[in-house]
């Protein structure tokens, strides 16, 4: 009998230690999973702490960018005189020019701002509150701001402010304050009157809005004989009134957009250094 009772006790055994590996096989499966969801998890929390940190990074960048134009505008290198010539405070370059371009940003604006950026030519663009009424022009504004260049206040509709009330001039000139600040985050920093007509009530409200109020020096793009680029870019260039400081004028035209590089090169050539506007001193 005892042959006989081999066989089941065999089999009991088999099937217990099959039963065993496959417990063990189900557990190793179980446990690998586990391990991969840990894994995966502490992969995720890895990526999470590193684009934390990235972001930390940029964010330090950022502010420490800003602090540094901070630092630049409190220690300003020029001043506007009454003439509107912009003129060094202390060590600043022996022999400078100013560009600026009102009537913006009505047609060709961001090509004058792209030929500039592509010249490295810092420059003023002085807007009109009229040619904000859209969202693709203040989209255009946007461009032209975060392409480094600084926006100026040219009042809403370009009228004569001798012609005006002071409540009349106040409009003009706050409105377009905010309608810059709706579209590029911050308030114009310079102004200038249409036509170079202040008046006393306008230059104190514009210095109140922390604006630089100026003129210019000369300009000529509005003259019929000038309404062409290459007699524009030479007398830009080539005038007898191109001296040290000079504040140039010239307006968002289509001949003066095929004129700029020209006009820049002919400065440079001249050995004029471009003003950049934030190192121009503000209202106190």
């Amino acid at each position: 009998m005892k042959r006989y009772l081999v066989f089941p006790i065999v089999l009991g055994l088999s099937s217990l230690l099959i039963s065993g590996c496959a417990s063990s096989e189900e557990a190793n499966s179980d446990s690998d999973q586990t391990n991969s969801a840990d894994s995966t998890a502490s992969e995720q929390k890895q990526s999470e702490k590193t684009n934390q940190a990235e972001k930390e990074e940029q964010q330090k960048k950022e502010e420490e960018q800003k602090a540094k134009q901070q630092e630049e505008q409190q220690e300003p290198l020029y001043e506007v005189s009454e003439v509107s010539s912009i003129v060094p405070i202390d060590d600043a370059e022996p022999q400078v020019a100013l560009l600026t371009f009102d009537d913006a940003p009505d047609k060709h604006a961001l090509e004058i701002a792209e030929s500039l950026k592509e010249a490295d030519a810092p420059a003023i663009f002085f807007v009109n509150g009229h040619f904000l009424t859209t969202d693709e022009e203040k989209e255009t504004l946007k461009k032209i701001h975060d392409m480094g260049f600084a926006i100026g206040n040219h009042t809403y509709s370009h009228a004569n402010l001798n012609d005006l009330t002071e409540e009349e001039t106040k409009d003009e000139i706050l409105k377009v304050n905010e309608q810059v600040e709706e579209a590029i985050g911050e308030k114009p920093e310079f102004f200038r009157a249409p036509f170079g007509e202040n008046t006393d009530y306008s230059r104190q409200l514009a210095e109140d809005e922390g604006m630089t109020v100026m003129n210019w020096t000369y300009g000529y793009d509005w003259e019929s004989q000038y309404q062409d680029s290459a007699a524009l870019a030479d007398i830009m260039v080539n005038t007898e009134l191109l001296g040290n400081g000079a504040n140039l004028l010239m307006h968002d035209r289509e001949w003066t957009a095929e004129a700029v590089p020209d006009i820049v090169k002919g400065l440079k050539d001249k050995g004029y250094e471009l003003v950049d506007p934030d190192t121009i001193e503000r209202p106190s």
